[in-house]
């Protein structure tokens, strides 16, 4: 739909012109189809954007206060479907510093190994779209073909391939699968082998380079005030990343290098992804080498005496898409009394998204988007 809008927002200083105002979605999938942008055009370029999220999946923080903790574990995955399980592990932990409870340390490295195989099909969700978003057809047909792999010892380990409700209070669900780790082993084996595939086609070609390079640019210290994270921040040299700056679960014990790049563009983001695929990569070896016998669950209380006592907690992670933190507060009783999800989105698809594509092209509208590792529902939890 559009409609004329006479003398509306023209970014020169000469006679005002007509803007166009369009909308950029909603249509499915993903975060350009998830959310819709308002935007004012003089001709092909943006002279004003406005977000709007889409009411996809919302309100889950009162959702979650109205259950059990037990019902409420498996609706926080549905907080960003594109990367489920640091919500899970998020939550989890949160329940578990409330109730005082220690897990044991092959929980643990379990955990560590959902999480970075979340992190791996996340990043290929990613170059997916941003490669369709481009109109290289080959890189999502790559991409979505590897991410399946990744799904299918998901499926094998959870029982399901995108939710899996699987890190739980006090552990995880069940054990490895027998063979489950030679597996994952060969998987990983497979991928990396792959991945200079991508660079030749993908992340080396000049075409890619010339839509991506000097695309979207954030500034060090914008992302700083404005509490950017994940490759936002990361792509303008600064290696911010929960991992190493508030070590959780077995990450202190693993060896694995914060991946930079000082361009603050679209590219340099892309090339930061990448990087950190490779680091993934690394970090499930050193689980698969380091995996330990033991417990993956410990004792826990019946469903329905399952109370949390008066106090607060605040967990983070970090994501695919930049740290994730939950604020819980229990009162003695079987619900939390508060909870709050803090994300990335919020910050990358609202204070950076609009004024970042003020002066972009159209057709750059979703290359930037994508950079961005935006997800609607977690705007609107």
């Amino acid at each position: 739909m559009s409609d004329r809008l006479p003398n509306a927002g023209s970014r020169t200083d000469g006679p005002k012109t007509d803007t166009i105002k369009i909308f950029h979605g909603p249509q499915h999938p993903g975060v350009t189809g998830n959310m819709s942008m308002e935007l004012d055009l003089d001709g092909e370029t943006i002279v004003k954007a406005v977000t709007h999220v889409g009411y996809l999946h919302r309100g889950f923080e009162k959702l979650i206060e109205r259950r059990t903790l037990i019902q409420a574990f498996t609706i926080v995955c549905r907080i960003c479907v594109p990367e489920p399980d640091p919500n899970e592990e998020n939550f989890a932990r949160g329940v578990e510093e409330l109730a005082g409870l220690e897990i044991s340390e092959r929980a643990k490295f379990i955990r560590v190994m959902v999480l970075e195989l979340s992190r791996l099909q996340a990043h290929y969700l990613w170059l997916a779209g941003q490669g369709g978003s481009i109109g290289h057809e080959v890189v999502p047909q790559w991409a979505v073909g590897e991410r399946d792999y990744i799904l299918d010892l998901f499926e094998e380990l959870t029982g399901g391939r995108v939710y899996h409700m699987y890190i739980y209070p006090g552990g995880v669900k069940r054990d490895l699968p027998d063979g489950l780790l030679e597996r994952l082993s060969d998987l990983l084996n497979t991928l990396e082998q792959r991945l200079p595939e991508y660079d030749r086609i993908f992340f080396d070609n000049a075409g890619v380079k010339k839509r991506l390079q000097n695309v979207g640019v954030v500034k060090p210290e914008e992302a700083i005030g404005n509490g950017y994270t994940g490759p936002v921040i990361r792509a303008c040299g600064l290696p911010r990343d929960v991992r190493r700056d508030a070590p959780y679960l077995v990450y202190d014990q693993l060896d694995f290098e914060i991946p930079t790049q000082t361009g603050g563009d679209a590219y340099a983001r892309a090339l930061v992804r990448r990087a950190e695929m490779y680091q993934s990569l690394r970090i499930l070896r050193q689980v698969i080498e380091r995996m330990p016998p033991g417990e993956i669950q410990c004792k826990l209380p019946r469903h329905h005496k399952f109370t949390l006592p008066k106090g607060e907690t605040y967990v983070q992670s970090e994501s695919a898409r930049g740290a994730f933190g939950y604020f819980m507060a229990g009162d003695g009783s079987e619900y939390l009394r508060r909870l709050q999800v803090r994300g990335p989105s919020i910050v990358h698809g609202f204070t950076l998204l609009e004024p970042l594509l003020v002066g972009a092209q159209l057709a750059d509208v979703a290359l930037i988007m994508n950079s961005l590792g935006i997800c609607p529902p977690e705007i609107e939890r």
